[in-house]
């Protein structure tokens, strides 16, 4: 495909999977336009770790350095009991060794702020919610509840969990009947979860906030079905995260129709507020004025409006495409968080997409489907993968049997067998084949992607012949 004709693609959601696809556009001088229901921003959530799996596209990006500014470095998790007795830590060191990238705990209104930073100000549109999609053999075209329309070659759902996109693709599939049962079921999840940051803390009071190197805390409920995190953040602040752990897997469709017939049912307009009363007196390892800190003192500590409660679904979809339309992030694959890989599955989806755009050998409508299609069968065991894995971790915090043996093995595995583990989570770093290549850091080899590979052979061929023009 020729630089002037690359597809218009038409980007729902801004989230972070699809700004950090509309930032790679950019890169790749493929046109987009990216459209967000949401008015404004709110600075909701907790915070994540960053580490190898991500910092080699951010610095082929040249926000590598940003994004150290944001962040927090961090070398282990330290995990406790109820009780506040200690586990062994969890040591990430090896990182540094293996892939020459270290760990860093970002907040994620931070790391979202980041993202849109990269986006051109006119190429993304607030308060866009999607009403209908409709679509021929040339263009796509989203009908906006303003009463807009907007016309492109390449619809991106990056929606959410709930994506807009995905529903009015898979109503056009099943009214085919072609689309999988399991397509058709709703959400699962087991577990809710409060997330929340405090405002800036004042070091004097809070020594926590001036250590160098970032804590993170996890601690497990022995009373009740919860567990806790509390990370310090580059920003002064405590991020933190309080699961949930239901009896019985739900979805957000049985929780309201329970909420309509049930005048005590929780799923109501108050459920962050009755979850911070739940879990006030849950104690954390930071000192203050003589004794342990609570939860409820971090509560105490964030504006109401920036604490939040969500479900946490868990579902790998198997249709990821249809006509000129593809999905990526969580409108594809949600991710328990315990497992720490929602938010760097959907970013290495947006490289993955990204490649294959910009290797797409034209237009038309036969050449978008082996794209999207090669495009699937690249993501979907990985996102299958970090499904298993996340719904692993989850299974330490669930107080069942088999959770405590994986957490027995977690924070009492020979260090030995803990770094072949690390290794494999470094195999895979991934970068955008249309920039210029990084020298691989480490001792690890990373394994290039299909994707990239096919986006590197057309960048230096371009390349080459720039030279000899």
């Amino acid at each position: 495909m020729s630089t002037n004709d690359k597809p218009i693609v038409l980007i729902v959601g801004a989230g972070l999977g699809g700004l950090f696809l509309g930032a790679l556009l950019e890169k790749a001088k493929i046109p987009y336009t990216i459209f967000e229901s949401a008015a404004v921003v709110k600075p909701l959530g907790s915070a994540m770790t960053v580490g190898p799996a991500l910092l080699p596209i951010f610095q082929q990006l040249g926000i590598y350095d940003d994004l150290v500014a944001i962040g927090k470095y961090m070398t282990h998790v330290e995990a406790f009991k109820e009780s506040l007795q200690p586990y062994r830590p969890v040591d990430w060191r090896p990182f540094e060794e293996f892939a020459g990238y270290g760990q860093y705990i970002v907040t994620r209104p931070k790391l979202h702020e980041l993202f849109l930073k990269q986006i051109s100000p006119h190429k993304i549109h607030f308060g866009k919610r999607v009403r209908s999609i409709s679509e021929n053999s040339d263009k796509v075209t989203i009908h906006t509840t303003d009463n807009n329309t907007y016309e492109g070659d390449i619809l991106v759902g990056a929606d959410g969990a709930y994506s807009a996109v995905r529903q009015s693709m898979y109503e056009q599939l099943k009214a085919k009947a072609v689309l999988p049962e399991s397509d058709q079921e709703d959400l699962p999840f087991s577990c809710t979860c409060l997330v929340g940051q405090t405002k800036v803390l004042d070091p004097e009071v809070y020594p926590i906030i001036k250590k160098p190197v970032g804590q993170f805390f996890t601690l497990l409920g022995e009373e009740g079905p919860y567990t806790w995190a509390v990370f310090t953040t580059a920003q002064s602040t405590l991020s933190y995260m309080v699961y949930h752990h239901l009896p019985r897997q739900t979805s957000k469709a049985v929780e309201e129709e329970r909420a309509k017939s049930d005048d005590n049912a929780e799923w109501d307009a108050t459920p962050t507020q009755t979850m911070c009363n739940e879990t006030r007196d849950f104690r954390i390892p930071i000192d203050i004025d003589g004794r342990k800190m609570t939860m409820g003192d971090l509560y105490d500590l964030t504006p109401k409006e920036l604490i939040s409660k969500v479900g946490l679904e868990e579902k790998v979809f198997e249709t990821w495409h249809h006509g000129r339309t593809v999905l990526l992030g969580d409108a594809c694959h949600k991710l328990h968080p315990n497992g720490g890989q929602g938010a760097v599955t959907a970013i290495h989806d947006g490289i993955a997409l990204a490649n294959l755009l910009y290797a797409m050998p034209s237009m038309s409508s036969l050449d978008i489907t082996n794209t999207f299609e090669e495009y699937r069968n690249e993501r979907y065991p990985a996102a299958k993968e970090a499904f298993e894995n996340s719904q692993l971790m989850s299974k330490i915090t669930d107080r069942s049997l088999m959770g405590a043996v994986i957490f027995y093995l977690y924070t009492n595995m020979p260090m030995w067998l803990w770094r072949m583990m690390l290794v494999k989570l470094v195999r895979f770093r991934p970068q955008a084949g249309f920039l210029e290549a990084l020298e691989v850091k480490g001792n690890v080899v990373p394994v290039p992607s299909p994707s990239e590979k096919k986006a590197r052979a057309i960048f230096e061929k371009q390349q080459l012949g720039a030279v000899f023009a």
